[in-house]
């Protein structure tokens, strides 16, 4: 900001771990929010494994697109 320039952000990558553990934790609320409206909608029972497994691919899918 002191050579003038206003308004320019600079971006980062930012810390490797800190985005896998926000990947795991996003990852996993967005899992269990979808396996409960598909148990609501009983399309698919509410379970841990279920929600693990959820968890898991939306991960590797995260992880795949990102990379």
């Amino acid at each position: 900001m002191s050579d003038g320039e206003t308004g320019e952000i600079e971006w980062g990558e930012g810390d490797p771990r800190v985005v896998f553990v926000m990947n795991i934790v996003l990852s996993s609320i967005f899992a269990t929010v979808v396996v409960y409206g598909l148990s609501y909608l009983e399309l698919m029972a509410f379970t841990f494994v279920n929600v693990a497994t959820a968890a898991l691919l939306l991960i590797a899918l995260t992880y795949v697109v990102t990379k």
